[in-house]
């Protein structure tokens, strides 16, 4: 393909205007989920190939949540799409002004492997719904999912406005080369800064949906209804979504040290009720995307510095890219597992003294995408809301925020630019642009020189909505203040 000429007929497909109607989107969005009803077993076929995900999983973790974001999307589109009164001040009689959205124009959008469906499609979706072409490269790591994408994807949208473009890192930078109307770039802190570095080129605007070590905090809960409940959401948050591939999944816990060897054996227990006596043989957990990947994984639990701490699990199959589910207490903070975000199925717990102290250890690092806190605390939910800063922060369960479409979801800091998913997708890829009509009917004569003190004194009341006070001045009830220069 001839990418440079393949942009152009793009760029002028956008501007015939076919992808502003809203026909036009709905008509994507209603074939984007014929495309997953359809290809269903491909996908499951394709994500077990990639990562071993059972097709529970995949359902839950991606085709489930794309078919409620598209409806989202039907039902919202067109007050997403209408224009919003905007008010003008008193002042300006017989004006008028409202914010009208519209596409960015040709965009591009760069996903991930971990759920390389998911995170190919749910910004698609935004994309199409604000009225964009898109170029999307899924990421080649899953090798599987991305030729799915590219060779069924086509059949269902229109490609003309719609294109897959398969490949590595060369054409991962030999897109980004290119001048795009918005960037949106799901992946790692380090090349979300390749990224951001190509995007200046052209000033291009950007989204970063990037990841970090997000901790949870888990107070010495009472009742053992509560201590179960958390730590089966703990468990399910942590090995559940990708084997801990996830950018939202828990990276580490933070305990006080006297519930320290309670929460380890509830984690004992409750791993082998969900996955077994045996995890290597269980199907309900995936395995690492791939050599590299696990290699970077074994090295953290290989680390002199970390082994004495494992206290559960730490057993690897090379040849079937697992890793079994980990739990280690007090790892040393200068180790690679407490310094890089682990993105596996190991489990750290650092135990404090304290558990208010978890707000200056988490302040100490780089602003996490998440933070979870199982606490029934509320003075200590609000300092966490007060004191801490991180794309979001969720009480007493984890991962729950991705799926809500009314809330948006993005890091903060080294965790990410800029927000995704429900209407907050659609504002992503749009320009909300203000349009002001005025009538010739009625004029602001003060704005004009050649300038003196009472006119200076009626900007000064305008400008703080004394529109009482103007009124005074210029029916000569109040004189004007005089200015020596």
């Amino acid at each position: 393909m001839n990418l440079e000429r393949d942009l152009q007929d793009m760029r002028e497909y956008y501007r015939s205007g076919k992808t502003k109607e809203a026909s036009w989107r709905k008509l994507q969005l209603q074939r984007l989920k014929a495309f997953l009803k359809e290809k269903e077993r491909d996908i499951y076929r394709a994500l077990n190939q990639d990562l071993g995900k059972h097709h529970v999983e995949a359902f839950r973790d991606e085709i489930g949540v794309l078919q409620k974001s598209i409806n989202f999307a039907l039902q919202n589109l067109k007050e997403w799409m209408s224009s919003k009164k905007a008010k003008l001040p008193a002042v300006a009689v017989l004006s008028y002004a409202e914010i009208v959205p519209e596409p960015l124009g040709l965009v591009l959008i760069i996903s991930s492997w971990n759920f390389s469906i998911g995170l190919s499609l749910e910004p698609l979706i935004g994309a199409i719904a604000a009225g964009n072409t898109v170029v999307l490269k899924p990421s080649e790591l899953a090798s599987a999912s991305s030729s799915l994408l590219a060779n069924a994807l086509p059949t269902y949208i229109d490609s003309k406005a719609i294109k897959v473009i398969e490949g590595g890192p060369a054409v991962g930078e030999h897109l980004l080369q290119q001048k795009w109307d918005k960037i949106f770039f799901t992946g790692s802190t380090r090349v979300g800064r390749m990224v951001m570095s190509a995007a200046v080129k052209h000033l291009t605007p950007i989204t970063l949906e990037l990841g970090g070590k997000c901790p949870a905090i888990i107070d010495s809960l009472t009742s053992s209804w509560d201590k179960e409940a958390a730590v089966k959401r703990i468990i399910v948050s942590k090995y559940g979504p990708c084997a801990g591939q996830a950018c939202i999944a828990i990276d580490y816990l933070l305990v006080e040290e006297k519930f320290t060897s309670t929460l380890v054996e509830l984690l004992k227990v409750h791993i082998k009720k969900m996955l077994g006596e045996n995890p290597r043989k269980s199907n309900s957990i995936a395995r690492i995307i791939n050599k590299h990947h696990f290699s970077r994984l074994k090295n953290l639990l290989n680390d002199p510095m970390v082994k004495d701490s494992i206290v559960y699990g730490g057993s690897v199959d090379e040849a079937n890219l697992f890793i079994e589910p980990t739990v280690l207490v007090d790892p040393p903070l200068q180790a690679a597992i407490m310094t890089e975000e682990i993105f596996g199925p190991l489990l750290p717990i650092i135990t404090l003294k304290r558990i208010e102290d978890s707000i200056d250890f988490i302040n100490s690092r780089p602003k996490p995408l998440v933070i979870y806190a199982f606490t029934k605390n509320e003075r200590l939910q609000r300092r966490m809301v007060s004191e801490t800063s991180s794309g979001s922060i969720v009480f007493n369960d984890a991962v729950i925020q991705f799926v809500a479409d009314t809330l948006p979801f993005g890091g903060i800091g080294e965790s990410g630019i800029g927000s995704y998913h429900g209407k907050f997708s659609f504002d992503a890829f749009s320009h909300h642009k203000p349009v002001v009509r005025r009538s010739y009917l009625s004029e602001i004569w003060f704005r004009f020189p050649p300038w003196n003190n009472y006119k200076l004194q009626l900007f000064e009341l305008v400008y703080n909505y004394d529109y009482l006070g103007m009124l005074l001045v210029i029916l000569g009830l109040k004189r004007p203040r005089k200015v020596a220069i």
